[in-house]
C-alpha cells in the first residue's frame, strides 16, 4: 500500500482552497488533510464539511497542538517566510506558495532551517509543469531551433484590480503576484547562471494601491538568450502569444494550448558566399530555405490547459516522489533562489 501524507493546510484563500484542497480532495490514497488554519470561521467550517478535518484560527497553534507530514503554506504572501521557517522547526516538509520569499536572504534563511531540520522545502512553483512548458523545452533541447538568441514571455492582459495585491505593505504586485511564475520558466530557459537584471515598473490603481501593476524585465547574460517578461495589466489587445523564440535555425510561438515552430537544418541549406565588399547586381541576400514547420496541441479532454488543477496535479505527485521514495526535486532551490535574486534586484531599480 502507499504511505499516505498527512497534510495541514494554513490559509484558506484563493489558492489555499481554490487550488490545493481542490486537488488534495481527490487524491486521499496519497495525501490526508488532517488540519487546517485560517482566521476566518466559515473557512474552517468549509473545511470540516470537505475533509472532516480539525481546524485551527492560527498556523502557529496547529503547529503546536497537531501533527502531520506536509505543511501546505498558502498563508497571504508577507507570512511565506516566517510561516515556512516555523514548520520546518516543528519537524514538517513544508510546500510554500510563491513568492517563497522577497529577497535572496529571506531565501536562504529558510533553506538553511531546512538543511539543519532535515526536512523538505518545496516551492509550489506549478507553472513548470505546464504541459505547454516541458514540450517547449523539449524542443529546444532536441537543438532543431539552433542557439536561442531571444524570448519573449508575456503574461499580460487589461484588468484592474483593487485588492490586497496592490498594496506593496502585503506584497502586492504584478512581479510577485504573477511574475514568479514567468520569472521561475526563464531562469529554467536561462541556464545555469545568475542574469544580469533591468526592470521598469509603474503602478497606477483608481482605488488607490501602490504596488505595481506594469512591469517589463530583461535578463541577460554572457552567452546566454536574451529574455523579456511582460507582466502588463493595461494590454487592452493581445500582443502575439505567450511566447515567442528566437533561434539560429528556427523559432517557436504559442503558449498553454497550442505550439507551433519552424527551422531548417543547416546542412540542407546551400552556404552563402559572403559578399565583402558592394552586392552583385545591385541584389539583396535572398535564398530559399529548406523550412519544416510542425505544431502540438494540448488534449483537453480532462484538464483545462490554463487550468490550475492538471499544473497541481503534477508538482504534489512529483512532492509525492521526493516525500516517499527520495527521489530529486524537479523544482531546484538554486534555481528558485536565482528567481527570488531577479524579483529582488527588480524591486530595487524601481522604487515606487
Amino acid at each position: 500500500m502507499n504511505k499516505v501524507i498527512t497534510v495541514g493546510i494554513a490559509g484558506l484563500g484563493r489558492s489555499g482552497w481554490g487550488i490545493h484542497a481542490n486537488w488534495l480532495k481527490d487524491c486521499p490514497e496519497k495525501y490526508r488533510v488532517v488540519a487546517v488554519a485560517d482566521k476566518i470561521s466559515e473557512r474552517r467550517q468549509d473545511a470540516v464539511a470537505l475533509f472532516g478535518c480539525k481546524t485551527y484560527a492560527d498556523y502557529r497553534e496547529m503547529l503546536v497542538e497537531d501533527q502531520f507530514d506536509l505543511f501546505v503554506n498558502a498563508t497571504p504572501s508577507k507570512f511565506h517566510v516566517d510561516a515556512a521557517i516555523a514548520a520546518l522547526k516543528n519537524n514538517c516538509n513544508v510546500l510554500n506558495e510563491k513568492p517563497s520569499a522577497k529577497t535572496v536572504a529571506d531565501f536562504d534563511r529558510i533553506t538553511t532551517v531546512a538543511r539543519q531540520t532535515g526536512k523538505i522545502f518545496y516551492p509550489f512553483q506549478n507553472a513548470r509543469f505546464y504541459p505547454f512548458f516541458q514540450k517547449m523545452r523539449e524542443i529546444i533541447d532536441s537543438g532543431i531551433l539552433g542557439d536561442i538568441v531571444f524570448i519573449r514571455s508575456n503574461w499580460s492582459g487589461y484588468a484592474r484590480r483593487w485588492d490586497w495585491q496592490t498594496l506593496q505593505s502585503e506584497w502586492g504586485g504584478n512581479l510577485l503576484n504573477t511574475g514568479p511564475h514567468p520569472v521561475d520558466q526563464a531562469i529554467v530557459l536561462f541556464g545555469e547562471e545568475y542574469p544580469e537584471v533591468s526592470c521598469k515598473m509603474y503602478a497606477n490603481h483608481p482605488s488607490g494601491g501602490d504596488a505595481e501593476n506594469f512591469c517589463t524585465l530583461m535578463l541577460t547574460g554572457q552567452e546566454k538568450p536574451t529574455i523579456e517578461i511582460v507582466l502588463n495589466s493595461f494590454q487592452v489587445y493581445p500582443q502575439g502569444e505567450m511566447y515567442n523564440i528566437s533561434g539560429t535555425f528556427g523559432g517557436l510561438t504559442g503558449g498553454p494550448k497550442e505550439l507551433k515552430w519552424k527551422y531548417f537544418n543547416p546542412a540542407e541549406a546551400p552556404p552563402p558566399e559572403l559578399w565583402r565588399s558592394w552586392s552583385k547586381n545591385r541584389k539583396y541576400c535572398i535564398e530559399q530555405l529548406p523550412w519544416k514547420e510542425d505544431c502540438w496541441k494540448y488534449d483537453e479532454k480532462d484538464d483545462n490547459a490554463n487550468g490550475f488543477y492538471h499544473k497541481a496535479k503534477a508538482l504534489y505527485n512529483d512532492l509525492y516522489e521526493v516525500l516517499t521514495n527520495h527521489a530529486e526535486q524537479e523544482i531546484k532551490l538554486e534555481q528558485v533562489r536565482r528567481q527570488i535574486y531577479v524579483i529582488e534586484q527588480a524591486h530595487k531599480q524601481n522604487k515606487l
